[in-house]
C-alpha cells in the first residue's frame, strides 16, 4: 500500500548529499528515484530536482529548490532508539560536518534539518506510574543535549 502522506524536504542544492547521509544511517533505507530538471527549469537542466527515498521503510521526497526556504525547529524528524549505542551513533553522524547539538535530544544536521534522537527508555521513564520517578527523568532530560540513558535512569532511581 502506498504511503498517503509523505514528508517533503526543501534543500538549496544538497538534496542528494543529505539523502546519501540519511540512507547510510538507517536499515531498510534506499533511494527510490531521482528526477532531474528539464529545459524549462527552474533549475539547471540535467541537475537533480527531486530525490525520492525511504528511511526505515518510510517514504520522503527531497527537493533542490534553491535558497528561498530553510528549515527550522518547527518541524523535526523523531527517531526512537533501542539503545544508547544507537543514540550515540546517530548523534555523532548527524552532528558531524557542521551539525549543531540542541537541548533535550534535539539536533540540527549539517543541512539544517532538525532531529530528535530519543532512546525508547526515556518514554518508559516518562510514563512511569510513579510521578516522582517520571518527573525526575524529565528534569534530567531538560539538562541534557544528547540523551544518556544511564543518567536518565539514575535520576529516576534517585527518588
Amino acid at each position: 500500500m502506498q504511503q498517503k502522506i509523505t514528508t517533503f524536504l526543501w534543500y538549496d542544492d544538497q538534496a542528494e548529499e543529505a539523502v546519501a547521509l540519511y540512507t547510510s544511517l538507517f536499515d531498510n533505507s534506499r533511494v527510490v528515484k531521482v528526477q532531474h530538471y528539464g529545459e524549462v527549469g527552474p533549475g539547471t537542466p540535467g541537475s537533480v530536482m527531486i530525490v525520492e527515498f525511504e528511511l526505515a521503510g518510510q517514504r520522503f521526497l527531497a527537493l533542490n529548490g534553491g535558497p528561498e526556504f530553510t528549515f527550522n525547529e518547527a518541524m523535526s524528524l523523531s527517531v526512537d532508539c533501542d539503545s544508547q549505542e544507537e543514540v550515540d551513533r546517530l548523534w555523532s553522524a548527524l552532528t558531524a560536518g557542521g551539525g549543531e547539538e540542541g537541548p533535550c535530544g534535539w539536533l540540527k544536521d549539517p543541512y539544517g534539518v532538525s532531529w530528535q534522537i530519543v532512546p525508547t527508555r526515556l518514554n518508559e521513564l516518562i510514563n512511569d506510574p510513579d510521578q516522582n520517578r517520571s518527573q525526575a527523568a524529565v528534569k534530567a532530560m531538560l539538562g541534557m543535549k544528547k540523551l544518556v540513558v544511564s543518567e536518565l535512569e539514575a535520576a529516576a532511581d534517585a527518588v
